[in-house]
């Protein structure tokens, strides 16, 4: 079973991408960095607007109000990703934020303010076959106040940190770029949204597209400012270790509790897969908003893009044996 799902993630072309994009950034950071040849600064906004108005046009609002009435279950998802998650990095500072660079510390806080994502949410619930609906609401739910909500955490736990974020031009800016273009996109959704759903594997490779430049972008800016001279190999080890300790935890801790809140199979499905995963497609271009030119933006978004292969990676087994003991029952 294991070499499946290492052969499935080699064919995941999107992953190979992301690294890619690193080595790309590592040997030309001077075409990608902000002002450069590309203007990639510019392109990322293009892209950042793009990929927010085709979330909007692709949702459903059927598919919303169908799951809006597990009330129990939206609770307990939206507080893993908003309040456990920042618990769970306050006890992490606590006993080993010695050892950690603060920039490092400063992107594990920022993965666990994040919102849910929606895609592979909704996605690994499908293949589970658990609470199709209620997973599409609380990932959506969870997008929209992360709008607010990752900025005001931010904004309260890094200010221990010496950073530097003003909230409300953080807000402004995400409102601008992901909220205006989502309203957008559900506007005109009654018009052209059957359009874009029968063309939704380009839109979808749009979407990977990029987040593939964004990715290339930051790194690029954090390779100029000395990313691979000031940080080497134990930085990466300790991104992939605290990121594997923090999904560890979290898949134990919604498994255990949902159970415990006498939840039935598809509702702990929801609450396991909704209340476990980080968005990368969200938090790439909201990094690029809230950290602007920081130098140390490459380092910041590292905790994420090793979250996100794993979530990938880890939450597939699991969906593969729910749906087995689904199917059993």
């Amino acid at each position: 079973m294991l070499l499946t799902h290492l052969r499935r993630l080699y064919r995941d072309w999107f992953l190979g991408g992301m690294i890619a994009a690193v080595i790309l950034a590592t040997l030309l950071p001077q075409f990608g960095r902000s002002g450069g040849v590309l203007h990639a600064d510019v392109l990322c906004n293009i892209g950042i607007f793009l990929i927010f108005f085709l979330h909007g046009i692709g949702l459903s609002t059927q598919s919303l109000k169908a799951g809006m009435l597990r009330w129990r279950l939206h609770l307990l998802v939206q507080l893993f990703t908003f309040v456990v998650f920042p618990l769970l990095w306050l006890g992490g500072r606590l006993l080993f934020g010695g050892w950690l660079p603060s920039d490092l510390l400063l992107g594990f806080l920022y993965l666990c303010a994040l919102p849910s994502t929606i895609s592979s949410s909704v996605a690994m619930t499908a293949m589970a076959r658990g609470n199709v609906p209620a997973a599409i609401f609380n990932a959506t739910l969870s997008s929209l106040l992360g709008i607010v909500l990752t900025p005001l955490l931010l904004a309260l736990l890094a200010g221990t940190q010496g950073g530097n974020l003003s909230l409300l031009d953080a807000v402004l800016d995400i409102a601008r770029l992901l909220l205006l273009p989502f309203a957008i996109g559900q506007a005109l959704r009654p018009l052209c949204g059957d359009w874009f759903a029968r063309r939704k594997r380009y839109t979808s490779l749009l979407d990977r597209c990029v987040i593939l430049l964004l990715v290339y972008a930051s790194f690029c800016d954090s390779v100029e400012a000395g990313l691979w001279t000031r940080y080497g190999f134990d930085t990466l080890a300790l991104t992939l270790l605290g990121s594997a300790l923090i999904l560890a935890l979290v898949l134990w801790l919604t498994q255990h509790l949902a159970r415990r809140c006498g939840f039935n199979t598809e509702d702990e499905i929801t609450a396991v897969f909704c209340g476990s995963k980080k968005t990368l497609a969200s938090g790439v271009p909201m990094a690029k908003l809230l950290f602007g030119a920081h130098p140390a933006l490459g380092v910041i978004v590292l905790p994420i893009m090793f979250y996100h292969p794993l979530q990938l990676f880890v939450c597939s087994v699991l969906a593969e044996r729910y749906a087995a003991r689904a199917a059993s029952v």
